[in-house]
């Protein structure tokens, strides 16, 4: 009779049980945190600006010393300081994501809710990887059409179909989505907002200024960083064959672009399954 009743308030107790998270719930859960913070659209809106904002001030320089067309592309349209900056701001969000919910405690509430904190980064990492996306095509897109339209008038536009736009265009949207998981997974090993940031700032913008091209040991260093991948991609001109420095190849660029963000995400997945919260 014992039996039978605690094998019926077992039964029960699982009909009652809460059903697992599904992952696209995970999904749904995590969009929310990430718009419900005010900093975010206005962030993300300023970045935008900012890179295309760039893209027209580089362009009117260009403008005025009277560019060839397509010949400065990747200065005009998609110039450094915008998208160094874009970098800061993307791998910095990209940590907040994680690091904002270790300070205020609200990360113990998650793993309670959901205890395949794997899954968690996951969620984090697609709805990071899609919002910067965004983000970054916007940017660049914007920025492209916004250097075009200011080189029109003097017969220096080039056309975004033209064969030298699509790879920086594509390299230069994806530059955002590819810090902001950078940041995201320094941000599940360090845990720390003040560390985090700093190591995300040295990694994608100060450590490859450590390296030059100008001997081969150095220069594959610097190959491996993501800026140094994207300098490459947004080149529109073969490097000189008789150059003193030592250049990137374009698949190898590529494959830079892939493994940071894949790295980084497999060891906050691994990392967060391993240890306590």
């Amino acid at each position: 009779m014992t039996t039978h009743a605690s094998a019926l308030a077992t039964t029960s107790a699982a009909s009652l049980a809460e059903p697992p998270a599904r992952f696209h719930d995970l999904i749904a859960s995590e969009w929310i945190k990430m718009r419900s913070l005010r900093s975010t659209p206005w962030a993300l809106a300023f970045i935008t600006l900012f890179v295309i904002g760039s893209g027209a001030v580089a362009t009117l320089a260009d403008k005025a010393a009277g560019s060839e067309p397509g010949s400065f592309l990747a200065y005009d349209a998609f110039p450094s300081t915008g998208y160094m900056t874009l970098m800061l701001v993307a791998g910095s969000m990209g940590a907040l994501t994680v690091v904002s919910e270790y300070s205020s405690g609200l990360i113990r509430t998650t793993t309670v809710a959901v205890p395949a904190r794997g899954a968690v980064v996951l969620a984090k990492a697609v709805v990071t990887a899609v919002l910067w996306t965004a983000v970054g095509t916007a940017a660049s897109i914007g920025s492209f059409l916004v250097s075009q339209a200011i080189l029109d008038g003097h017969d220096a536009s080039v056309p975004i179909t033209h064969s030298d736009v699509f790879r920086p265009l594509v390299a230069s949207a994806l530059l955002a989505p590819v810090c902001a998981l950078v940041g995201l997974g320094l941000g599940v090993l360090l845990r720390h907002a003040a560390g985090t940031m700093l190591t995300s700032v040295f990694t994608l913008l100060m450590l490859p200024t450590m390296f030059s091209e100008s001997n081969r040991w150095s220069a594959d260093v610097k190959h491996t960083m993501v800026s140094a991948a994207w300098t490459r991609l947004v080149q529109t001109w073969e490097p000189d064959p008789g150059s003193l420095g030592y250049t990137a190849t374009l698949p190898g660029s590529w494959i830079v672009y892939a493994l940071w963000p894949l790295v980084a995400v497999a060891l906050a997945v691994l990392v967060v399954r391993r240890r306590d919260v």
